[in-house]
């Protein structure tokens, strides 16, 4: 599966985008992103909006190797 980061969670994650296997939950994914980009980033995804192909959905959402996970901190402005 992909996953992209933006604004301060790419900075943070030091990429834009990863692929990722898709083996378990979406609260899985975000567990081993946190062990994989460490403290910093982990602040970083505590204030973040999490999509799955577009849709907010809970961490017990079972991913499939097509998903796409979008990394969205909070943005400012209009």
């Amino acid at each position: 599966m992909k996953v992209r980061f933006f604004a301060a969670a790419a900075e943070a994650a030091g990429r834009d985008e990863q692929e990722a296997a898709a083996s378990g939950t979406l609260g899985d994914l975000l567990s081993a992103l946190r062990q994989e980009h460490g403290a910093g980033f982990s602040k970083v995804l505590d204030r973040c909006a999490i999509r799955v192909d577009g849709a907010a959905v809970g961490d017990d959402h079972v991913l499939t190797s097509a998903a796409t996970v979008d990394v969205l901190p909070p943005f400012a402005g209009g």
